[in-house]
């Protein structure tokens, strides 16, 4: 595109549509330009606009039609016919996670505890190959918002990777934290699945991603997920769970805990955890073992700064850390989340993709590797953990 000056649409007027926007207004290698916002949410459309001075856009095309890049906040059930919309005009489109899957089958009593996981594992792999092939279509790209991917302790082992031509053996990883306050994260019709794709994306995501930048450095070709095995639990629906009202429990059919086992195509492997079970602030953390290094990725919390209040009280207007139960005591407070969470690292690299031409990192191979790894995992849990392969496109 070759652009100094990018127009932006925003899709969606909710929480990621408002951390997108405060994100752009981080991005510095290029001006961007938003030029307006479109939601089915009429209220919340009028909301989001007025307090950002922001045109409120009432038909969809017209915003893809004023776009050069149409940011995807809206329920994931949504994106797919929304990408392959803005991808057949020719524009780039940001999309948030998850990327796609399986939401039911329409009906209003879909239970998402009793449904055939291989149902919803070929589904996903319809809608994926449907995406991948219109933006081989289109000139525009897809550009995967999974902030670890952009996170400078992940971007810093790439370049570790990349000088050192190291082989990752062995991959570590987890998010967890005491569970989402969002009522529809709770049913899988909405969100597509429970622990493994709400937490477990993030750290899969960047597992994949770490082992895609390997076989580029290595071989010029990304090393790619090949088998899965995984087991989730349900255990705040547990009938013997005992509720001292610290965790989430409003999950209707869903898992709060996952963990997977992936082997990749050379054989080395990942084991990643994800739960609604841990307390004290989320746990975003990855850890590769290489044939010549080590690295500790501490998203969050890590100890950049640390403080100690003996009463909450004097808190009170502070912001800790996210999902944080108390500020009493010793809190690792993060002096700015978003930089550490990659947020504004990852829309300056996309835009910067669209201005320039440059590489995306968190592309559309990365995203169809990560949400087929999920879906395979899905069956796998199905099958108490029996080992699945994953479908690569």
């Amino acid at each position: 595109m070759d652009k100094s000056v990018i127009k932006a649409g925003i899709i969606g007027s909710g929480f990621a549509a408002r951390f997108h926007y405060e994100a752009l207004q981080r991005v510095f290698s290029t001006k961007v330009e938003v030029v307006g916002v479109y939601s089915v949410t009429e209220e919340r459309l009028k909301e989001f606009t007025s307090l950002r001075n922001l045109q409120a856009y009432t038909d969809l095309d017209d915003l893809i039609n004023n776009s050069d890049v149409l940011h995807i906040c809206t329920p994931p059930l949504t994106h797919e016919p929304l990408v392959i919309a803005a991808l057949k005009k020719n524009k780039h489109v940001i999309v948030e996670k998850p990327f796609t899957g399986y939401f039911g089958d329409g009906a209003e009593d879909f239970n998402g505890d009793t449904f055939a996981r291989e149902k919803g594992l070929e589904h996903t792999i319809a809608s994926l190959k449907r995406m991948l092939d219109a933006e081989k279509e289109s000139e525009g790209r897809i550009m995967y918002a999974e902030n670890w991917v952009y996170a400078p302790a992940i971007q810093k082992e790439r370049d570790v990777l990349e000088k050192t031509g190291a082989q990752i053996l062995w991959i570590q990883g987890e998010q967890s934290h005491s569970g989402s306050h969002s009522l529809a994260y709770g049913q899988w019709k909405l969100s597509g699945g429970g622990s493994m794709i709400g937490k477990g994306s993030h750290p899969i995501t960047a597992a994949i991603y770490l082992k895609h930048v390997e076989g580029r450095a290595r071989t010029g070709e990304p090393i790619r997920p090949k088998t899965i095995s995984s087991r989730t639990h349900s255990i705040t629906r547990m009938p013997t769970y005992i509720n001292k009202g610290h965790l989430q429990t409003t999950y209707k059919d869903i898992e709060d805990v996952a963990v997977v086992h992936i082997v990749f195509e050379d054989g080395t492997i990942a084991d990643l955890f994800a739960s609604e079970l841990v307390l004290g602030g989320v746990r975003n953390r990855l850890e590769i073992h290489a044939n010549n290094h080590r690295t500790l990725c501490n998203i969050g919390p890590n100890d950049a700064m640390q403080s100690y209040t003996p009463d909450e009280k004097y808190f009170k207007d502070v912001y800790v850390v996210e999902k944080t139960e108390t500020k009493q005591g010793w809190s690792s407070l993060s002096p700015d989340e978003g930089w550490f969470n990659g947020y504004q690292h990852e829309m300056d690299a996309f835009y910067r993709s669209a201005a320039y031409g440059t590489p995306i990192e968190s592309n559309s191979s990365l995203a169809a590797d990560v949400i087929a790894t999920i879906y395979a995992g899905y069956v796998s849990a199905e099958r108490k953990g029996a080992e699945v392969t994953i479908t690569t496109l």
